[in-house]
């Protein structure tokens, strides 16, 4: 199957626009359908509300081979209606969302007989799609799904499926308590009266890594991140974890006795038999902070 005329919904925005550039890359026709009118990129764009599609994005969508949905969850979800009721038998319904239990349930809901594949890349757009991971949770299967993964795999993604249970739970992990501990790290530093500048200038590799975070998070939008701490259902587990993990590490510190040698083994056995390779690319990152003069590489 080709996906010869394809709606994009919200491409003004970073993750539609890499999809409406790589769909036209590969021979599609995209159409971008957002709020605010388009710039100057070499695909066709039209000025519509999708969650109450006017006679041209209505007609748009009814011819189109796959409608994409990048956009928040909230308009997603009040989209599925009134999208679904103009798309063809065999057109393939697409979503970009961070979040994927809400999306199924919308759909199981609705009984809807329509192909529809959730998508999620795991990285910032900018970065480009080749060896990056993109999960994929298929709530309705058929050819068009098929393709549309094949083409995410030529153009480079890493494939990782999963439910939407699974998908939210390993995001809540990798993606909400990831941002949660970086942002809280940022919070800290100001309560502890240092200068940003003076810790640069001293700070040991894992902490320039810590501010160089801090700093990719900070490029970001912060309605994206907002986001995945809000509607992922498990996010609060993990911000509620982390302030735990952070209190057990407190006492064993406060108590004196047991000390951390407990606390390193259980880590070990945590990171199992892949920690070898964690440690390897870790001594990749030190090595590039330390060309940017970043100290000892052994702290």
């Amino acid at each position: 199957m080709t996906f010869r005329r394809c709606v994009v919904v919200g491409g003004g925005g970073a993750v539609g626009a890499m999809f409406a550039d790589l769909l036209r890359q590969s021979g599609s026709d995209p159409l971008i359908v957002d709020l605010v009118p388009g710039g100057t990129d070499p695909v066709r764009w039209l000025v519509a509300d999708i969650t109450d599609p006017d006679s041209a994005s209505a007609e748009a969508v009814t011819r189109a081979d796959l409608v994409l949905l990048a956009v928040h969850e909230q308009v997603a979800l009040k989209a599925v209606g009134p999208v679904t009721d103009l798309m063809r038998p065999g057109a393939v319904l697409a979503d970009t969302l961070s979040v994927k239990t809400r999306m199924a349930a919308e759909l199981e809901a609705r009984a809807i007989d329509i192909q529809h594949v959730g998508l999620n890349p795991m990285f910032a757009p900018a970065a480009g799609m080749p060896g990056r991971p993109v999960a994929a949770v298929v709530t309705q299967d058929g050819p068009g799904v098929t393709a549309l993964l094949g083409l995410v795999e030529r153009w480079g993604g890493r494939l990782v499926r999963c439910t939407p249970e699974q998908h939210d739970r390993t995001t809540a992990a990798s993606q909400a308590l990831t941002h949660a501990m970086i942002l809280s790290f940022g919070l800290a530093l100001p309560k502890l009266g240092v200068d940003v500048e003076q810790l640069t200038a001293t700070a040991p590799p894992p902490h320039l890594t810590l501010l160089a975070l801090l700093a990719r998070v900070l490029d970001g939008s912060p309605e994206v991140y907002e986001e995945i701490q809000r509607a992922n259902p498990y996010a609060g587990a993990a911000r509620q974890a982390l302030a735990d993990g952070l209190r057990a590490f407190t006492s064993v510190v406060d108590d004196g006795e047991q000390g951390l040698d407990a606390t390193f083994e259980d880590l070990r056995r945590l990171m199992g038999a892949g920690l070898g390779e964690h440690q390897k690319r870790c001594r990749e990152v030190v090595r590039i902070i330390h060309q940017t003069g970043g100290g000892d590489t052994n702290q």
